[in-house]
């Protein structure tokens, strides 16, 4: 089957946009499930312009909001027959972001967006993806979850609601990362979840790519700097946006489900130590994550946050 329904979020600007593109131009249907619909129509254009794919639809999508979420979903439900491929690709991270900022539930607007709302959307589009003769579900996520290499690095878990932000200083970057190590934590417990109904859920472990000026603006000056010099030599997004593909639709990753894939098209390992030369290796390479991922305890508590937060799904 060449003409797969696929839903892409944050499918308006950076690697969603180009992986939009990727799916369209090889004769697929692509809905670009975006925030932003201004932004969203204008790359929808795009993308239908130069794919020559007029199967291209624009679903307006808070993945922040569940109630926005329960409306995307029952609209999509309504509009089409099953889904092919779901790729939780939209993200929040607001460089030089220095307060707290809650989603529409009350929840830390990372873990919201990053998170939470991956979680539920997914369990909304469970029985559409059922549906489908190769169901396959990706993860966006991040290299940042290296810094749980660091021992002494942990989730804080009592403080998704912001309930410390009169006494903590807020770092999105740390958000960032945990909210990410939570996603692919999620994903292994989604991919446990729907082995029997043969739903693959899997996880990218998104390299560095070329940053757009728009995203180069908000940062600090001496991070500006360093963004530029590091931009002459990071890929474009279309080369992330092919691996997305590759992992969704090539018969390689048909029957692999519960995994971390780096960029390089391979399976991320867990890692064997974190101490001394291996924990360097691990820092600076791209074959392990980290011990935390794996961790029952930490993935439970993930999981049990996620279904209590979403009312159960």
């Amino acid at each position: 089957m060449t003409d797969k329904i696929v839903i892409i979020t944050g499918a308006n600007s950076g690697i969603g946009k180009a992986a939009a593109r990727k799916f369209a131009a090889e004769g697929n249907r692509v809905v670009m499930a975006c925030r932003n619909r201004e932004r969203g129509k204008t790359a929808q254009r795009e993308i239908i312009e130069a794919t020559n794919n007029a199967n291209v639809d624009l679903m307006e999508l808070d993945v922040a909001s569940f109630d926005s979420i329960r409306k995307f979903c029952k609209a999509f439900q309504s509009r089409y027959p099953r889904l092919d491929i779901l790729i939780h690709n939209a993200a929040y991270l607001n460089h030089g972001e220095k307060t707290y900022r809650l989603s529409p539930e009350g929840i830390e607007l990372s873990f919201a967006t990053n998170a939470f709302g991956p979680f539920l959307m997914t369990k909304l589009l469970a029985d559409h993806l059922a549906k489908s003769p190769d169901p396959r579900i990706l993860n966006a996520c991040t290299t940042n979850i290296k810094h749980f290499f660091d021992p002494k690095r942990k989730i804080d878990f009592g403080n998704l609601r912001g309930e410390h932000r009169d006494s903590r200083p807020y770092n999105v970057y740390k958000m960032y990362g945990d909210s990410k190590m939570a996603l692919l934590m999620l994903t292994f417990k989604l991919a446990e979840a729907y082995k029997d109904v043969g739903i693959q859920v899997n996880a990218l472990l998104i390299n560095r790519v070329k940053l757009s000026n728009e995203t180069i603006a908000k940062m600090s000056p001496m991070w500006q700097g360093l963004a530029r010099l590091q931009n002459l030599t990071n890929p474009p997004p279309s080369g992330m946006a092919d691996t997305y593909y590759h992992i969704c639709v090539s018969d390689r990753f048909r029957h692999v489900t519960g995994q971390l894939i780096n960029h390089k098209r391979e399976i991320v390992r867990l890692a064997d130590s974190e101490t001394g030369f291996a924990q360097l290796k691990n820092i600076f390479g791209s074959a392990s994550y980290p011990r935390y991922a794996a961790d029952p305890r930490n993935v439970d508590q993930i999981w049990e946050l996620c279904r209590s937060m979403t009312g159960g799904a």
